[in-house]
């Protein structure tokens, strides 16, 4: 992830932990009842939209990130036992009535909305079998790191009004009991096993001590103060009433919440973490696992069968390796040419607005040559951004973050500019290609802005989707133009071999009993990447079980799917079209897909 796709990592991450509250399953129920006599189809579209409209009452950061701001006063609730009750309810509620409905009267966009809403609610119901509740924070998000993004007013919270700063008050405080929840469920853990492995603890806690901050106007918090000047019809006494308010929160409510899950995972939760970093270590760690290969592939693979895929992808990506060695003509093996790369300055930058200024430079090169491989765009633009310095010692490499649905706000193709040695000059294109256009740009956007599709499809997000699209992205750029400096080509193979070595250092971390130090050492040995980067991947592997496989499985199969086509289609065959039928529905499971291409397909010949 780069993890990538911070908005709906925030979906993914907290939708699943929302509190159903009692009030809300009874006017779920009430309102399902209504749904007599309709349409199986009519039926079907009622049902999955107050499965939304619910989700966003129960989730109201999920519904700030997608564009719907009547609950920005408020924050998650508290996690319970209570809480997670009621949302095993809310799920089996709405998997129950989906079981109702007469699949066999669904067609098109129903029938996919069918098939999706029904893995959701299975896929979520299973999910609550493990207790993932015990590890709510990581240094890969958590209530820590998207209340930081959301106060720094540089992302979906708005503060264009009184009201929103209120609102944003008022959500701080739910935050500070969200925050004090986390600490008694880590706790839980710590009583029941289940806790995170000692390095990634460590890596969370500069994350929480950067917020506790003596100085008020220091805090990322206090950003948007400074555009208290802007709110129009504003006395000078209303603004500085306002302003002291804003401090008092920042002050009294929002740090010492910080300061309370520091001094506790300081003090107290290090000394219960666990020297093992695999899932396989905790209880029921193997089932877990399946669980989350399922939950990133959609499809039913084994930890065995994806080692080996990735082995022998890592072994063929070598050799390309080695071609492009010979052909820039270095004279030593593959491995000095790593070293090389790794440590001459011509390969860096030596400045933040050197990074920003060549992503840019590149983004006008990529979409002038979008149009030979697409007939669909996204309306929205994307921004070229550094990553905030809050978040940047612990952050992806790089990441995406949607536009607003509105249009109000661009998609933001993110930069870590913290650690210039782990953003090589090579990888401009395609991690451009990637992570933008015509890689997450196109596929996020495009899924918001498709005409009569579900809303609870609109924000769906399946990792396989999204990141397999991404790097079968990538694996375009050739027929778009792109790499034809061999270093440029080189920077594709390394982003294509760290994908190839996630499937090996995933399943070795978390199914074969590997180390922490071994996962290192495999992809030092096989990749030019930094030994920083390599740190920072192999412990984002430990604490997103799966997630990384999703890169190249997806790619897989959605190469598998164009060969398929084109083998059928022949001359008939459009690249276009294609590319047309796998976007224009949105995230999909990779089943599905599959089906849908088969049909599509079929009504070609």
């Amino acid at each position: 992830m780069k993890k990538s796709l911070l908005a709906l990592t925030v979906i993914s991450t907290l939708l699943p932990l929302a509190a159903c509250q009692t009030a809300s399953n009874q006017v779920a129920t009430a309102q399902t009842a209504e749904i007599d006599d309709k349409s199986e189809a009519l039926k079907l579209n009622e049902l999955t939209q107050q499965y939304f409209e619910a989700s966003l009452a129960r989730n109201p950061l999920m519904a700030t990130f997608v564009g719907v701001h009547q609950y920005d006063d408020k924050f998650n609730p508290p996690l319970s036992a209570e809480f997670i009750q009621e949302t095993r309810a809310f799920e089996q509620a709405y998997l129950d009535k989906v079981n109702q409905l007469d699949a066999s009267e669904l067609t098109g966009q129903d029938w996919l909305s069918y098939e999706i809403f029904k893995y959701d609610r299975q896929h979520a119901l299973a999910g609550m079998d493990f207790n993932q509740e015990y590890m709510p924070l990581s240094q890969m998000g958590g209530a820590h790191t998207y209340f930081a993004m959301l106060g720094s007013g540089q992302s979906a919270q708005p503060f264009n009004s009184t009201q929103d700063y209120r609102e944003f008050m008022q959500r701080a405080r739910g935050f500070a009991e969200f925050m004090d929840s986390t600490i008694i469920f880590m706790q839980k853990g710590v009583e029941s096993g289940v806790v995170l492995p000692r390095p990634i603890a460590e890596k969370v806690l500069p994350q929480l001590s950067s917020h506790v901050v003596e100085d008020i106007t220091q805090s990322v918090f206090y950003a948007p103060l400074t555009k208290l000047d802007s709110l129009e019809n504003l006395t000078s006494e209303e603004k500085s009433t306002l302003q002291q308010d804003y401090v008092a929160v920042i002050r009294d409510v929002i740090i010492p919440a910080y300061d309370r899950v520091y001094q506790y995972m300081k003090n107290d939760y290090l000394a219960g973490t666990r020297s093992t970093v695999g899932l396989s270590a905790l209880p029921d760690g193997n089932e877990w696992y399946e669980h989350k290969i399922q939950t990133h592939t959609t499809l039913p693979l084994t930890a065995e069968e994806i080692h080996a895929f990735g082995q022998r992808e890592v072994k063929r990506i070598l050799e390309q390796m080695t071609k492009v060695k010979d052909q820039v003509g270095f004279q030593g093996d593959l491995q000095e040419f790593f070293v090389h790369l790794r440590t001459s300055d011509e390969f860096y930058f030596d400045s933040e607005e050197e990074v920003i200024e060549a992503y840019t430079k590149v983004k006008q090169k990529i979409d002038t040559r979008l149009p030979a491989l697409f007939s669909v765009f996204p309306k929205a633009d994307y921004e070229v951004r550094a990553v905030e310095p809050f978040r940047a010692a612990s952050a992806a490499g790089a990441s995406y973050q949607a536009p607003a649905p509105d249009g109000s706000r661009p998609g933001i193709f993110y930069i870590n500019t913290h650690n210039l040695k782990a953003q090589p000059k090579f990888l401009l294109e395609t991690l451009s290609i990637h992570e933008a256009a015509p890689g997450h740009h196109f596929q996020i956007a495009i899924q918001q802005e498709v005409e009569g599709l579900p809303q609870f499809r609109k924000f769906n997000n399946y990792t396989v989707f999204a990141e397999g699209w991404a790097l079968y992205a990538e694996s375009l750029g050739k027929e778009m133009g792109m790499f034809e400096d061999p270093y440029q080509w080189y920077g594709r193979l390394v982003d294509e071999q760290l994908r190839a070595m996630r499937l090996v250092v995933d399943t070795g971390l978390h199914a074969m009993g590997w180390s922490r130090q071994q996962a290192i050492v495999f992809m030092l040995n096989n990749s030019s990447m930094s030994e920083t980067d390599v740190v920072a991947e192999v412990e984002r592997y430990i604490s997103i079980p799966g997630q990384a496989l999703a890169y190249k499985i997806g790619e897989r199969h959605i190469r598998e799917l164009r060969e398929y086509a084109e083998d059928q289609l022949g001359d008939k065959f459009d690249i276009r079209a294609f590319h047309q039928q796998v976007l224009v529905d949105g995230g999909i499971p990779m089943p599905l897909l599959t089906e849908k291409i088969q049909r599509w397909v079929a009504s070609q010949r």
